[in-house]
């Protein structure tokens, strides 16, 4: 059986679609109308013989085949992006100061900044990492170009990179001390995730006691790996020794985003999605259709 060839202008309609929550949307990000931006999605599922979206009267979805696809896209978009960008378009040099929330860092940072440097190898690169709503403030006064950091809920500043669950750790084979208050290592004040799960565990009634404070996530990680404390922290940033907890209250989801102005930036920052999407340990951005109105 001859494998067919995708047709990469019809993945990255799909992608779009996926991305910006329906055809509307993607269309006014391509320069196309809701009716082609559908026509190119029924090719791309003719080719497949399997749909990529389940529409209804209300909404349109990721199919499960559509799941799995998008992730393939990506990068089959992002490879054919950065071998344009490596023959043909002229270097980008310069500087570029980035600043990344330290909750992105236990997995996914060293080969996100590896893939990135390599990308772009006469782009001066200048990280700085730190907690999201310093680094926030650091680009709104200049010293910073764009951010990798948390949205705070019902948020809709930055574009969104991914959705994840938001959870409790501690080491293999911990559990809160019977008949004491539950320890647990936080961030300073002023952490979403700390005023979170401090929120949770005070409509739960249950007693609790802050035991470590660090202003770095990997200070937290290590009272959490001592078996001091449990910790909390994005799905996607699990470090080694630690595991994630259950019996503890939910404490929902959080979106991590890109702030910063990106004028003038369009080659550095569609890669940098890219390459964040594709080493990022979170799944896709969640429900990202399930709010899509458009009826096709």
């Amino acid at each position: 059986m001859r494998v067919p060839d995708l047709d990469l202008d019809l993945l990255r309609c799909f992608v779009q679609v996926a991305e910006r929550g329906g055809f509307t949307a993607a269309g006014q990000a391509l320069g196309l109308t809701q009716s082609a931006v559908s026509l190119k999605v029924k090719r791309l599922e003719d080719v497949l013989g399997k749909p990529v979206l389940a529409r209804t009267s209300r909404r349109s979805e990721l199919t499960r085949e559509g799941e799995t696809l998008l992730a393939y896209a990506r990068r089959m978009l992002a490879m054919n992006d950065e071998a344009v960008r490596r023959l043909i378009a002229p270097p980008v040099t310069g500087r570029l100061r980035l600043g990344v929330a330290d909750h992105f860092i236990p997995r996914s940072l060293a080969p996100v900044l590896a893939r990135f440097s390599a990308t772009f190898p006469d782009l001066r690169l200048e990280v700085e990492v730190g907690r999201s709503h310093e680094l926030r403030a650091a680009e709104a006064a200049g010293t910073l170009d764009l951010v990798l950091g948390k949205r705070r809920d019902g948020e809709t500043e930055g574009r969104a990179i991914w959705t994840e669950p938001v959870v409790w750790a501690a080491a293999p084979g911990w559990s809160p001390p019977a008949g004491r208050p539950i320890p647990v290592a936080m961030l300073p004040q002023g952490c979403m995730f700390r005023d979170r799960a401090l929120a949770a565990l005070a409509r739960a009634g249950l007693e609790f006691e802050i035991t470590f404070v660090s202003p770095s996530l990997l200070g937290i990680a290590a009272a959490a790996q001592a078996g001091l404390a449990a910790m909390v922290l994005g799905r996607s940033g699990m470090p080694e020794g630690v595991v994630e907890l259950a019996g503890l209250p939910p404490l929902g989801t959080a979106e991590m985003a890109l702030f910063g102005d990106a004028a003038g930036r369009t080659q550095v920052v569609e890669p940098l999605i890219a390459i964040i999407r594709e080493h990022a340990a979170g799944p896709s951005l969640t429900g990202a259709m399930a709010g899509s109105r458009d009826v096709l």
